[in-house]
């Protein structure tokens, strides 16, 4: 397995297990919702009943988001090695280790440490067309690109 399959693979093992907890706590929130009885409390009633919904409606757009990474994910073939930087893929720049997929950050993989990062976030889009040995510059700094996987 190549490196670019295996930080596709971390990813959408990061994703799922988001979404999986996701829906849990979700599952749990309902669960607290219906077993909340009218109490002779009132305002505490309707209060935490309230939180129950704030609770709830993040969950589930913290929810729909990781859903929706993990469909940029599934459009993803780890196996094609494009010409140009495109979506999925890992570029090798003299900054280190891009992979233009989703928003999630530096991610250790046997030794090595690469971006994870959307290919509509400032630095991805800049790098976006671009070919081995072109550069693009962000906040000051360039990055000159030495592979595309």
């Amino acid at each position: 397995m190549t490196i670019k399959q295996q930080i596709h693979s971390h990813c959408l093992q990061v994703v799922n297990d988001k979404i999986g907890l996701l829906q849990q706590v979700l599952a749990d929130l309902k669960e607290s919702g219906a077993n909340e009885t009218k109490s002779t409390a009132g305002d505490k009633h309707e209060t935490a009943l309230a939180m129950l919904q704030i609770d709830q409606a993040n969950t589930r757009s913290q929810l729909q988001d990781a859903v929706d990474k993990k469909a940029v994910l599934d459009k993803i073939n780890p196996a094609l090695v494009p010409i140009k930087v495109v979506q999925g893929s890992l570029v090798k720049t003299d900054k280190g280790y891009l992979y233009l997929a989703i928003a999630l950050g530096k991610v250790n993989l046997g030794g090595c440490t690469i971006t994870v990062l959307s290919s509509q976030s400032p630095l991805g889009s800049k790098l976006m067309g671009l070919a081995v040995g072109d550069e693009a510059e962000m906040n000051g700094t360039r990055y000159a690109i030495e592979t595309i996987e």
